[in-house]
């Protein structure tokens, strides 16, 4: 009797993302890669590699399907109808085109919600992008990816990123001409995945979770300890007082808008390294002081605030070990004084949060979370939380310049949403020496965005160029 496959199930982490999925936002992230296409791209020739790759990526050809109660977890299974033209689409860019309208255009994208009949990404390639006039708009292109938060945390999407970019030996296809009418002949393969693709029997699925449970007790230690690791970890915010009310923190609506800034990785690294920081506290630090400087224009007093910062539980992830494996943890980050003494402080704040079990917050508030999301109360609790200010991702990218389609990649932007009643996030990459900070808002509650770049830019330049 033959084998069956074993049955892949989404982790506790990735619960979380699914239960908290709740009103107008969803829960969806990304990136945008920005490419020099002054040697030439051909779409059609671009797509149908991007498509040949996806084979090298298991979870983008599966979806995920919820099981009856009594049987576990939600379930990845193939997709015995994917097609991968549903998945990928190109665009031009809409004039005067550059970055902002490539944003634009995620944005849209990040705001869409995926169809859970189906794997949970979708890529688009826009074209013509340029860099406004007088540049030619054939200078660069654009590829934007967007994935469901439960298909990988951001070290699963670096990993993703890295199964879809160019290897050494690999080059664009030769452009294929219709004979009669010199048209370039454009073909996306449907990719099918082979296999039974649906859901496994009732019988199967509960033994599957009665299993796991079973496999699950000589963990039940260390999962108790690992609680009380973030118990004593997060003692500090769940004790503490509710957070003043500011205009920072409102219910959202579905819009989005990002906008970017580049810094040199270099110069943050030494300014960190003299004071014993790193390059996520400078980042931080000059958080701090925009968001007290906006708060400031708009006739508001805040000199401290609170940023919700993941800790990831792993240091690199594999394409085919995706999903969620991080925990957050709160740091209480200055607004006022001295650039240097902030930075300070914020270095000691994170060296103590380090010291806690990764993912431990997860351990706890997972549990939480899915109650409440099961309640239908877990919108009205992120609509009205008040222990934190501002959600604020870090991952380290690639150090070296990557390629795709044959076009070097001269700027990698993440892309995650504000939610609940943060109104703006931020979200920061570094890539091949330098590092892109996203900046996140629902333009309906936050709609001085552009002001606020402008005060982290002036934070950033009081940190590197004393």
């Amino acid at each position: 009797m033959p084998t069956l496959p074993p049955i892949d199930r989404v982790s506790a982490d990735d619960l979380m993302s699914l239960a908290t999925e709740r009103g107008s936002s969803p829960m969806q992230v990304g990136a945008v890669l920005f490419l020099d296409t002054r040697a030439g791209l051909d779409t059609g020739a671009a797509l149908s590699v991007l498509a040949e790759r996806i084979r090298r990526v298991p979870r983008l050809r599966q979806r995920l399907i919820d099981v009856p109660i009594g049987c576990g977890r939600p379930a990845w299974v193939d997709d015995p109808a994917f097609d991968v033209s549903r998945h990928l689409s190109s665009r031009v860019c809409p004039a005067p085109g550059g970055e902002a309208a490539v944003l634009d255009i995620a944005a849209g994208l990040l705001g869409t919600r995926l169809s859970r009949s189906r794997p949970l990404w979708v890529a688009v390639l826009v074209t013509g992008v340029g860099a406004g006039a007088p540049a030619s708009p054939d200078d660069r292109a654009a590829l934007i990816i967007v994935f469901h938060h439960v298909l990988a945390d951001g070290m699963g999407g670096l990993a993703v990123m890295a199964s879809l970019v160019d290897r050494p030996a690999e080059s664009l296809p030769r452009k294929r001409v219709n004979r009669r009418s010199g048209v370039p002949i454009t073909t996306i393969h449907p990719l099918s995945r082979k296999g039974s693709g649906g859901m496994p029997s009732v019988g199967a699925l509960a033994r599957d979770a009665w299993a796991g449970r079973v496999r699950a007790v000589p963990h039940l230690p260390a999962s108790l300890a690992r609680a009380v690791g973030g118990l004593l970890a997060l003692r500090g915010s769940i004790g503490a007082p509710r957070l003043a009310r500011t205009s920072l923190n409102v219910p959202t609506g579905p819009r989005r808008r990002f906008v970017s800034i580049r810094l040199d990785l270099g110069r943050v690294l030494a300014v960190g390294h003299a004071h014993h920081a790193t390059v996520n506290d400078v980042v931080l630090t000059a958080i701090g002081g925009a968001l007290h400087g906006l708060l400031e224009q708009r006739g508001e007093r805040q000199e401290t605030f609170v940023l919700s910062v993941p800790f990831s539980g792993r240091r690199q992830a594999a394409a085919g070990e995706l999903g969620n494996q991080s925990g957050v943890i709160p740091i209480r980050v200055p607004g006022v004084g001295h650039p240097f003494t902030r930075l300070d402080a914020v270095a000691t704040a994170t060296r103590a949060a380090k010291l806690a079990p990764a993912g431990a917050s997860t351990a706890l508030l997972g549990p939480f979370f899915r109650l409440l999301a099961r309640l239908g109360l877990f919108q009205r609790f992120i609509s009205r939380q008040r222990a934190i200010h501002t959600f604020v991702t870090n991952l380290r990218g690639p150090a070296e310049p990557l390629a795709i389609f044959g076009c070097p990649v001269t700027g990698l932007v993440p892309l995650t949403g504000p939610t609940g009643n943060v109104t703006v996030s931020f979200a920061v990459l570094s890539y091949a020496g330098s590092i892109e900070v996203t900046l996140a808002a629902d333009p309906d509650t936050c709609p001085d965005l552009d002001a606020l770049r402008a005060l982290l830019e002036h934070e950033f330049a009081a940190l590197l160029h004393p």
